[in-house]
């Protein structure tokens, strides 16, 4: 259900403020929509809202009320809300905010909990689950309930992580009684490089031959990223950015996404690299590529403004503790701009170029794979030119991810949207679908799964269908968990745990509402081109049988590495 009716005042029964609707009223207040499944718990607030008209939508699971609100976030920006019953409606939740915490993404969860008076059969520590995964749980009582609603929103912005409002069971219809005041929240610090730290940096960069820069999110939530661009501009630098800023800088000069994702003839120039200036990006193994993005003797720099040794990175040489925003501004007060002629974009002009910067799949155009079945790299290159441009692209978590950031292009960085690699989760995809549907519905929403992740999370599918106004479900279906196929029956492990018996998404999608059929040619394409001409809404479900013997770049490099995912 997505409810957006207004309903008469005088149609509306008379309700006692209650801690229940005291909630409520702050999170119509903080946020422009809720994503819910009712039960005992929460069943009163989401009633207060839904009465008013207040904009909510129904999960089919729990996970995906949490999913929906993170990627509600990631597609605009704005902090998400969510909410679900006590006990199993909480640790049904779990793997979502575990996610929405590793990811830093800003969110308020409210959720029924145990009496005061103390747990019943089925009540567990909810609190002490929340902790066990790095998320602050705030209780709300008779005499809190507005404030320590407000207080949620206040924290979640300004840590950037989940925050939870738990209301006991007696307390949910409980009268509010005289209110308590809190105690504000302390000012987030502010960190502000030295200017001779400035002074030392510029100096290297000016110097830098080959100079890179890689933005993350951090450059978004600095408001940092025009000044990062320019600053670019004067070193004559290139450009790569994190998944989670696609987009950000809007140059020529962009080698794209960094680090599995990495297209190879991009790599090769990344690799070139001799100054690496990192900017607001975490650096994790895989956005290095495993150690491999950057030339073993390149210098790099790196600002952030969270403590050196959480950011402690072995390939770092130079590390700023710094707000984005002022530190790039400094950089930019220290440095003009370099003879273009004389810059490493001098050298490489093809970079600008179309051919560069197009989607062919350089790295294998063959349309099929080994065994007969289609190659995904030559599938969705296909699909950059067959999709609406004005589209949002949202993924699951898995082996199948390595195409789609690879090929398919986006019109900003709030339409990139990964929910899931920060867990190493599969299965939360659907929800966070919709969640984006919600978020951006003017724009179509093309939602890639793999068919091990979208049989986990299926109980969605009809969310998707229901909450998106134009969307498209791409299936890369090579019946199998594509990552432990790869990772370990290659080494000798029996597979047979590894491999799905083929199902057709496009079925089940036909019986929940949407439109769809399954291909096995690139020719085959036509259907979802031939919809597409003649729907401005609908959900259409491609179901695309890939090959289980092409390999994704960010997995051959794990391998190549060593490492397992």
């Amino acid at each position: 259900m997505t409810t957006e009716q207004n309903r008469p005042a005088s149609d509306q029964p008379a309700e006692k403020t209650s801690v229940s609707t005291a909630v409520a009223d702050v999170i119509a207040e903080r946020s422009d929509h809720l994503f819910g499944l009712m039960g005992n718990g929460n069943a009163h607030v989401i009633s207060h809202l839904t009465y008013q008209g207040f904009p909510f939508t129904s999960a089919r699971h729990e996970v995906a009320a949490v999913t929906m609100a993170d990627a509600y976030h990631r597609a605009t920006g704005r902090i998400g809300a969510a909410t679900v019953t006590y006990g199993a409606g909480f640790t049904n939740t779990y793997t979502g905010l575990a996610e929405a915490r590793l990811a830093r993404v800003p969110l308020v969860l409210v959720v029924g909990d145990a009496p005061t008076t103390g747990r019943r059969p089925f009540d567990i520590d909810q609190a002490g689950a929340a902790s066990a995964v790095g998320v602050t749980t705030l209780v709300a009582g008779p005499d809190n309930a507005a404030a320590i609603t407000h207080r949620a929103f206040d924290l979640a912005q300004q840590t950037v992580q989940p925050v939870i409002v738990a209301i006991p069971y007696d307390h949910a219809t409980a009268p509010l009684t005289a209110q308590t005041e809190l105690e504000p929240l302390p000012n987030k610090p502010s960190w502000v490089a030295p200017g001779e730290e400035l002074d030392r940096i510029a100096s290297i960069l000016r110097g830098a031959e080959r100079p890179l820069i890689l933005a993350g999110r951090g450059v978004l939530l600095g408001d940092a990223a025009g000044a990062l661009q320019e600053l670019g501009d004067r070193l004559g630098a290139l450009f790569m950015t994190s998944v989670m800023a696609t987009n950000a800088l809007d140059s020529p000069w962009n080698l794209g996404i960094a680090g599995g994702f990495t297209r190879e003839h991009r790599l090769d120039l990344a690799q070139q690299a001799d100054v690496v200036l990192v900017a607001g990006a975490s650096l994790n193994t895989f956005q290095s590529r495993y150690g491999t993005l950057f030339s073993p003797d390149a210098r790099v720099i790196r600002i952030d403004n969270e403590p050196e040794a959480i950011m402690a990175h072995p390939q770092v040489t130079d590390y700023v503790r710094a707000d984005l925003g002022p530190a790039t501004a400094g950089l930019l007060a220290r440095i003009s701009a370099a003879d273009a002629a004389a810059t490493w974009r001098a050298a490489v002009p093809e970079v600008a170029g179309e051919e560069f910067r197009s989607a062919e799949p350089v790295e294998d155009p063959t349309e099929f794979g080994p065994d007969g079945r289609l190659n995904p790299r030559a599938v969705v290159s296909a699909l950059e030119e067959i999709l609406p441009a004005e589209r949002s692209v949202v993924m699951d978590g898995g082996h199948f991810i390595g195409w789609a950031p690879m090929y398919l292009s986006v019109p900003d960085p709030q339409a990139m949207v990964l929910v899931g690699t920060a867990f190493q989760s599969i299965g939360l995809g659907f929800g966070s679908a919709a969640g984006v549907s919600v978020a951006q519905p003017e724009r179509t929403t093309v939602f890639v799964t793999g068919d091990g992740g979208g049989l986990m999370g299926l109980a969605d599918l009809e969310t998707f269908v229901r909450a998106t106004r134009r969307g498209v479900v791409v299936v890369l279906n090579d019946s199998a968990y594509g990552a432990e196929l790869h990772q370990y029956a290659s080494k000798g492990l029996d597979p047979t745990a590894m491999l799905i018996d083929e199902v057709d998404f496009s079925a089940m999608g036909k019986a929940m509402g949407a439109d769809g059929a399954k291909i096995r040619t690139l020719a085959e394409l036509s259907v979802l081109t031939d919809w597409l001409a003649f729907h401005d809404e609908g959900v259409f479900v491609l179901d695309v049988a890939i090959s289980q013997k092409v390999v994704a770049e960010f997995m051959a490099a794990s391998l190549d590495a060593g490492k397992r995912l």
